[in-house]
């Protein structure tokens, strides 16, 4: 049975860091990254890496955010820093079946960035 659990959310000032983490169980997979979802809004990718390491970023994180996984533990990770209010969302851990390419999703953590 597949599990992702997420950890790292909280309240933050604008302009701070946050780090999210988020281990996979019960497979070996692809494709790991984060999403986001704002309240009224679509569900959006943020990060997204590879494998074998190669990233894939949001434009609007670019610079800000970085993306980085341990294949040994079935990790990502996203380090965040110089937040913005407009990065306040739930943020969901999503991870590729290396066989079937099924997308498995965590529970969500909220971040929320406000002074």
């Amino acid at each position: 049975q597949v599990q992702l659990v997420e950890s790292g959310g909280g309240l933050v000032q604008p302009g701070g860091s946050l780090t999210l983490s988020c281990v996979a169980s019960g497979s070996v997979f692809s494709s790991m990254g984060w999403y986001r979802q704002a309240p009224g809004q679509q569900r959006e990718l943020v990060a997204a890496i590879a494998r074998r390491g190669s990233t894939d970023y949001a434009d609007s994180v670019k610079g800000r955010f970085t993306i980085s996984r341990d294949n040994a533990k079935n990790a990502v990770y996203l380090q965040m820093n110089s937040l913005k209010p407009e990065d306040t969302a739930v943020y969901y851990c999503n991870a590729r079946h290396i066989v079937t390419s099924y997308n498995y999703w965590g529970q969500g953590t909220q971040v929320t960035v406000s002074s």
